[in-house]
């Protein structure tokens, strides 16, 4: 078993590789190493600023022998290509979420990481935050009963600016789709992973208040779980003011909310209802990408994963687990020009196969 930290390296020096440095900086089994990207600017100012080594070649920055895992913060239309060279490199992959933009080229990552040996983790931070565990942890325990209703919200607002800032965005090829598979998909994966899988859904997505995009700016939702439970998912990049994200379940017992990370649950007894509200740094995110961010989150996930590489188990959010939120957004963008629900099972198997 390895007992040295885990050198870690970078590839993409975007908004989220901030992030990432920060959080491995701060984690005790692990240290930030090295950092790659296409573009000199970006990457000096990015390992000046956390004093590593730097790259913008390729080969280079994988070749390193002292290198343990790559952590891919590129567009993610180019998740497969990093994050699949990584593997053959014999380097471990994190992927910042989405895993990719097609099912498709996901099942080929996480294929590609088998065939090689590698460990593959999907960042997913918000099921690291403290509260959110604490939710899982009720859930299970039926503590408001089975449920039989879930939502989720996130209504925030993105300046034109935004988009034009970097040529990707909104784009189908590099990523993806537009507010559902960027700012919502953190939301769409708690959601399922507190009530389970998703039988069928209906979606409408569409662009509203934006120039020059292809992916949706707004987005709704029917969903149907394999449990019986239903709900809906909005999502938005037009909403002024920018609104709290907020995931809403509700049981035959009573209803747990969580509002930018700060969890509230209101449980019916003989005679009321009982209110807790149980504290979290907020994170809204709501006006900008950074917006009250807290890098705890990352941090912990980054342990974990560490943690089971060096115990040879899945992780938390491993390739295959992270396939579930990247399923409801492409089936709902299926929906959408189909006009039709779509059983999440066979849109699976259809896409993959």
């Amino acid at each position: 078993m390895k007992t040295k930290k885990f050198k870690i390296g970078i590839a993409g020096c975007g908004i989220i590789a901030d992030i990432q440095a920060q959080a491995i900086q701060k984690s005790s089994n692990s240290e930030l190493y090295s950092l790659f990207s296409r573009t000199e600017e970006n990457v000096k100012k990015c390992g000046e600023k956390f004093d590593v080594k730097w790259s913008t070649n390729w080969d280079e920055f994988i070749s390193d022998d002292e290198l343990d895992i790559v952590s891919i913060c590129t567009p993610s239309g180019n998740h497969l290509d990093y994050g699949g060279k990584a593997a053959e490199a014999g380097k471990h992959v994190i992927i910042e979420k989405p895993i990719e933009i097609t099912l498709e080229r996901a099942n080929r990552l996480i294929q590609k990481c088998k065939n090689n040996n590698v460990h593959l983790s999907v960042i997913y931070q918000s099921r690291f935050i403290p509260e959110i565990i604490e939710v899982k942890k009720q859930v299970n325990e039926k503590i408001i009963g089975n449920i039989f209703m879930a939502d989720a919200y996130v209504k925030w607002y993105r300046s034109q600016e935004y988009y034009d800032s970097a040529l990707w965005r909104g784009t189908f090829k590099l990523d993806g789709g537009g507010v559902l598979i960027n700012q919502a998909i953190h939301s769409i994966d708690l959601m399922q992973w507190f009530i389970g899988d998703v039988d069928t859904i209906y979606g409408k997505v569409g662009i509203f208040t934006h120039k020059n995009i292809e992916g949706e700016d707004n987005a709704v939702a029917v969903v149907k779980f394999k449990t019986g439970a239903i709900g809906v998912i909005e999502a938005s990049t037009s909403v002024q003011p920018a609104q709290s994200k907020r995931i809403e379940l509700h049981g035959e017992t009573g209803t747990i909310i969580i509002s930018n990370d700060v969890k509230i649950l209101k449980k019916q007894n003989e005679k009321n209802y009982k209110t807790q509200k149980e504290n979290y740094k907020n994170s809204t995110g709501a006006n900008s990408p950074l917006s009250g961010f807290s890098i705890e989150p990352h941090k912990t996930q980054f342990e974990t994963i560490v943690n089971s590489i060096n115990s040879n188990i899945s992780p938390p959010v491993s390739g295959e687990e992270s396939l579930k939120s990247l399923a409801i957004v492409l089936a709902i963008y299926e929906s959408s020009k189909t006009n039709l629900p779509i059983n999440l099972d066979e849109f699976i198997k259809k896409k993959i196969i």
